[in-house]
Formats: C-alpha cells, sequence, structure tokens
C-alpha cells in the first residue's frame, strides 16, 4: 500500500489527522504544515521531544516587544495575575479547536500593539481582529484582566494594577508563546503547554496563600 499522501512511497503509520495511513516523510515534513495534528498523536508527541529550540534569527524582534522591560519582581508580583490570564488563554483554546498557537499569538500582539499605543500617545484606538476565533481568544483575556482588577478592588479596597501592568503581563505571554511554539502553521505546542499548566480547574489569581506557585516563564 502507498502512502495516502504522496501515493508514491510506502505507507508505514497511521496519521490521525486524515484517518489513514502515511509514509515517515510525508509525516514529518506535513506534520503542523498541512496536516491538523491532535496533541495525542504519538508521533507528534515524540517529534516535540527531539525539537531543538528555535534559533534567535527565526525571531522579528519587533513581535517580542523588546522596547518593553520585564522583571522578575514584575513576574513575581503578578504570578497569579500571568497565572489567570494564561488560563484564559487555555480556555479559549478549549472551546475552538481550529484555534491554534498562531490565533494566540495573534491575539496576544495585537493587544500589545493597541495597549502601547494607548499609554504613548493616550489615543484610545484598537485595531480590530478580522479573524472571529482570535477576537474571542483577545475576549477571554480582557475578561480576566477585568476580573483580577475587581477582585483587587473587593479585596484591597483599591486597584493596584495599571495599564501598564498589563502590557507586561501581555508581553509577557506573546514571548512565552513564541518560545512554545513549533512556528508551523497549524502548531498546538503552546496550547499544549498551556493544557499541561491547567490540566483540571482554573487557578487562583489572587490569593498566593491558596495558591501554590505555578510561574511558567519563558
Amino acid at each position: 500500500m502507498t502512502c495516502a499522501i504522496c501515493n508514491v512511497r510506502r505507507e508505514k503509520r497511521f496519521c490521525p489527522a486524515i484517518h489513514g495511513r502515511i509514509c515517515p516523510q510525508c509525516c514529518g515534513e506535513q506534520r503542523e504544515v498541512t496536516l491538523d495534528c491532535p496533541s495525542e498523536c504519538s508521533y507528534l508527541q515524540q517529534a516535540r521531544l527531539h525539537e531543538k529550540p528555535r534559533p534567535a534569527s527565526d525571531f522579528d524582534a519587533a513581535t517580542l516587544f523588546l522596547q518593553v522591560e520585564i522583571s522578575d519582581q514584575f513576574t513575581y508580583e503578578y504570578e497569579h495575575l500571568l497565572m489567570g490570564l494564561s488560563y484564559a488563554l487555555s480556555k479559549a483554546a478549549s472551546a475552538d479547536r481550529s484555534v491554534n498557537d498562531r490565533d494566540l499569538i495573534a491575539a496576544l500582539s495585537a493587544m500589545c500593539t493597541n495597549c502601547q499605543r494607548e499609554l504613548t500617545s493616550g489615543l484610545h484606538y484598537e485595531e480590530p481582529l478580522t479573524v472571529p476565533s482570535q477576537r474571542a481568544v483577545a475576549a477571554q483575556v480582557e475578561e480576566m484582566a477585568r476580573h483580577y482588577r475587581e477582585a483587587e478592588q473587593k479585596q484591597l479596597g483599591y486597584t493596584r494594577l495599571r495599564d501598564a501592568d498589563i502590557l507586561k503581563a501581555l508581553v509577557f505571554l506573546v514571548r512565552l508563546a513564541h518560545g512554545r511554539t513549533s512556528g508551523r502553521p497549524k502548531s498546538r505546542a503552546f496550547i499544549d503547554f498551556l493544557y499541561a499548566q491547567f490540566p483540571e480547574k482554573p487557578p487562583s489569581i489572587l490569593s498566593p496563600e491558596d495558591a501554590p506557585s505555578r510561574i511558567i516563564v519563558p
């Protein structure tokens, strides 16, 4: 039997993405490129174990918002905000199986750009996201940020979270996403990473005494 993709080479493995048997070469070349590989695929999991970190040359400095400085003190003070926003990303991805890493990165990047524009120029203009799945991701993140501020107001009597802090949190997640994704068009490596952080229930985002430390770093 020949491979269901190339119809040339001999098939040697079952591909759950197409529910057919394919050759190892097509599996390697088309994995998360043309194939929407499910996370439970053993070949995908094996490939991720052996993948090398993406070289710095793969990244455009502008996509990482390098002008935004994020200190260790910030990640410590806002650990539960970062956990909450990460959970929001995980929740958005689980609600729509078509969402991939690129969608999360696009939504986060647009939010970073809008937030940065408002902070530097005072102009409140949001560049609209044209992809519905990306709008849904942004909505989940915005809702979690609002929840965080409401929880602060309830517990402290005031809100200390500034827009500049929101920008830093979003940039942190953008960098984390770029570092965790494979970079392939249909990659869900970052999403699977998020799923591993929150396998059962949402984190406590404002109660350090009740929630164990689970800070995730790029």
